[in-house]
């Protein structure tokens, strides 16, 4: 069996959980190493882009980005579409929450008061806006592929986990709750048994 090793920083979410998510889905045995912030500086070089997820696959090498990182998990162990304009599809809309993530990101370090009012903004025009562009895109669910749960279903699960963490001061836990596919669409996964089961470990 090909030996997998997942490194990305810990704690339960970001990009990293999106991937430990799939290899869990895929029933891959996996190394799970989780870096610890103070010593992100010294890991840093060593990873191809500066940042994590990093997967290593044994002969192979080294894999960033997360979203390659599912592409490839979701293409070898069928959690992505065969259907090359589905599979288009769904890498458009992990692409479309890299870009949210980015945006809330960027809000990060900003001052509190700087802060709140960048993430008021955020709330009622941008990301109000990209929740109602995904909602207009997907199906009659409840998942991507209707009960076939595939990697942009993780994806999008984690991102509006981070929401309903309540972890984002100044953006409610409830900011989807206008696009009730989306609703759905992360109350199907939270529900998913190999999810379920990550969750209760």
């Amino acid at each position: 069996m090909t030996t997998l090793k997942l490194i990305y920083f810990d704690f339960p979410g970001g990009r990293g959980e999106d991937c430990r998510l799939a290899l869990h889905l895929a029933d891959q045995p996996f190394e799970d190493v989780r870096v610890k912030f103070p010593s992100w500086a010294e890991h840093k070089p060593g990873t191809p882009f500066g940042a994590l997820p990093v997967l290593e696959v044994e002969g192979k090498g080294r894999l960033a980005q997360s979203n390659a990182i599912l592409t490839y998990i979701g293409r070898r162990w069928d959690l992505h579409p065969s259907d090359p304009w589905r599979a288009a599809q769904h890498e458009a809309i992990m692409a479309a929450v890299e870009d949210a993530r980015g945006k809330v990101g960027d809000t990060l370090q900003l001052d509190a008061d700087t802060k709140k009012q960048r993430r008021e903004e955020l709330s009622t025009g941008y990301l109000a806006d990209w929740g109602r562009r995904i909602e207009a895109q997907l199906g009659d669910g409840p998942l991507l592929e209707g009960n076939r749960i595939s990697v942009a279903d993780l994806k999008l699960f984690v991102f509006l986990q981070w929401f309903a963490s309540g972890a984002l001061d100044h953006l409610p836990k409830d900011q989807f709750a206008s696009c009730p596919k989306l609703e759905r669409l992360s109350a199907a996964v939270k529900a998913h048994p190999r999810v379920a089961q990550w969750y209760a470990r």
